[in-house]
This record gives C-alpha cells, sequence and structure tokens, in this order.
C-alpha cells in the first residue's frame, strides 16, 4: 500500500487515475510487410475507456435485453397453462408470443451475420414480412381450426 501511496504522489493524479486512465493503450502488433521478408512492428491502438455510443445514456438495448428474458420466461410458464387450461386467449398469447420470440431470435443472426446497407435493408424487410406472414398465419389457425393448444394435445396424443 505504501507504494501505491508513493507512486500516487510521483504522478500527482490521485490514486484512481493510476490504475483507471482514459487513455489509448498501445501495444506492439507483429504484421509481415507485402514487399520484405522480415516483419515489422506496427501499433494496435486499444481504447482503455468507454465506447461512445454507449455512453448516450440510452437505456434501450438494457431494455431489449430485459424483455427478451421475460419472453422466454413467459414462453416457459405458457406451456403447462396451455395444456391445463386451452382457449382461445391462450392460443392468441401464444401466437404473439411466439412470433417475437423468433423474430427477436432471427433478428440476432441477421445482425451479427448480415453486412453491408442494402443487405441489412433487405434480410430485415424479409424479417418483418415473414414475422407478419407468421403472426397471421397463426391467427388464422386458432380462428378457422382448433387453435394452437389443441393441435399441440392432438399431436402428442396419437
Amino acid at each position: 500500500m505504501a507504494a501505491i501511496v508513493r507512486l500516487s504522489s510521483v504522478c500527482r493524479r490521485g490514486v484512481k487515475p493510476l490504475f483507471y486512465q482514459n487513455t489509448l493503450l498501445a501495444r506492439p502488433l507483429v504484421v509481415p510487410h507485402k514487399y520484405q521478408e522480415q516483419p515489422y512492428m506496427l501499433t494496435a491502438r486499444i481504447h482503455a475507456s468507454q465506447a461512445l455510443y454507449a455512453g448516450s445514456g440510452s437505456k434501450a438495448a438494457s431494455l431489449h435485453w430485459t424483455a427478451e428474458r421475460v419472453l422466454s420466461i413467459l414462453l416457459l410458464a405458457m406451456g403447462p397453462v396451455a395444456y391445463f387450461n386451452p382457449c382461445p386467449a391462450i392460443d392468441y398469447s401464444l401466437a404473439a408470443a411466439l412470433t417475437l420470440h423468433g423474430h427477436w431470435g432471427i433478428g440476432q443472426v441477421l445482425t451479427d451475420y448480415v453486412h453491408g446497407d442494402a443487405k441489412i435493408k433487405l434480410a430485415n424487410t424479409g424479417l418483418f414480412l415473414l414475422s407478419t406472414v407468421t403472426f397471421a398465419g397463426l391467427c388464422y389457425f386458432n380462428y378457422n381450426d382448433v387453435g394452437i393448444c389443441k393441435a399441440i394435445a392432438l399431436l402428442w396424443s396419437k
């Protein structure tokens, strides 16, 4: 502890800034040059502070993450409820929850693997169309047929 106090008095910045600096850290990176046989050293910059866009004060990403977890737990709870009490309200709730769960999941896959502005717009348009058709199809099935709950019960009974 005496060494830390002594370093802080030499640096004149205190203990906290000594360990949590917002400066850029540099580490060497060896990269072979295109026309030379021997590699030469480059310097890669690593930023030790938070990203600029993360400090905007928006809690949208945190709320989205929480909503995904709540929906997943809700889907787990809807299984037994749908088995013991099949009704149209549960059928339509399952249609909405399953469609939203699939929409968010496929959206994350697209975010990770689709790059380029035009491709992202096309993929998101396709995702919205797929989600709309899925929800409309499940609602149609609930309205004109036995419903999701009874259909699954019929599949398990045979």
